[in-house]
């Protein structure tokens, strides 16, 4: 299948995409620039709006705007039609150590919202990283449920919501392990190896799951969109037309459509390259609406 590019933006990490089906839109973020961003598939035009720090992962939040995970912790998110961007911190996290950032993330079924942290320079190894889960009904409470990941990533919930997938796509690591995940607690449980992406092509990125309980992992470095089903077998791949695919979601009038968010490299100075860019893929299938945070939990 042939991957449309919809938005050329040449973003530096681009990721975390979400379909707001009420506005048949597409938001997405540019980490290191701190950028929010909308793509209207009404009229194709692109708002952008800047956050105050790196803004890594971000999911609709169910009294308008957005939550996110940015550098230092948990922030609720409000995009102005002027192009400003309100921004109030609801929790800090405190990290291991200075450098680092909050990366992956997006709720769980329940509305409980997840992401996890990653020292910034990934040549370190260091495995700093931790998974964070944070409710607004435990006063602000953020509890680090799981630990000792390089770059935690690939975050996902089965339709039912009692699996969860979590993925460490750092080149030492590169496996995604599946959860036992109890939907009233939010605590998982039962860690197991669901794929060893040693065996396959391409790191494991963001990710999606699928109407199906298909678990779709973006394959960085390897320019492909891997379908694995729910005993870990790999279905099919889709290709893209960039070697660093990062995060993919469902969207569409009918959920039908599969958009991808990927990197541009510092080094890459061809003015032809789609690297950066925002691609949208028919993968014959259907997802899920990308589930509201609610701050009643």
């Amino acid at each position: 299948m042939q991957a449309e590019l919809i938005v050329d933006a040449r973003n530096a990490v681009g990721e975390s995409p979400v379909w707001v089906p009420q506005e048949n839109a597409l938001y997405w973020v540019d980490i290191p620039n701190g950028g929010l961003q909308r793509w209207s598939a009404d009229t194709g035009h692109v708002h952008a709006w800047k956050a105050p720090q790196m803004l890594a992962c971000i999911a609709p939040h169910s009294r308008g705007g957005w939550i996110a995970g940015m550098e230092t912790g948990f922030f609720r998110l409000h995009p102005n039609a002027d192009g400003s961007l309100d921004s109030e911190l609801l929790a800090t996290v405190e990290h291991s150590r200075e450098d680092m950032r909050l990366n992956d993330g997006r709720c769980d079924r329940q509305g409980r919202f997840w992401a996890g942290s990653m020292v910034l320079n990934m040549g370190l190894n260091a495995p700093e990283g931790r998974l964070y889960r944070y409710g607004a009904n435990a006063s602000g409470v953020i509890d680090a449920q799981l630990d000792g990941f390089i770059v935690p990533n690939g975050l996902g919930f089965s339709p039912d919501g009692k699996t969860m997938y979590l993925s460490d796509s750092h080149p030492n690591v590169q496996l995604i392990w599946a959860f036992d995940y109890d939907t009233a607690s939010g605590i998982p449980s039962n860690r197991r190896v669901f794929v060893d992406m040693n065996q396959h092509c391409g790191r494991p990125d963001g990710a999606a799951v699928d109407a199906d309980g298909c678990y779709w992992i973006c394959a960085n470095d390897a320019g492909f969109v891997h379908r694995f089903t729910p005993d870990g077998r790999l279905d099919y791949s889709l290709p893209v037309p960039v070697k660093k695919p990062t995060m993919c979601a469902f969207g569409g009038a009918r959920m039908d459509t599969l958009f991808v968010a990927s990197i541009r490299p510092g080094d890459d100075h061809d003015p032809q390259s789609l690297a950066g860019g925002v691609f949208a893929l028919n993968p014959g299938v259907k997802g899920l609406p990308e589930p509201f945070f609610n701050d009643l939990l």
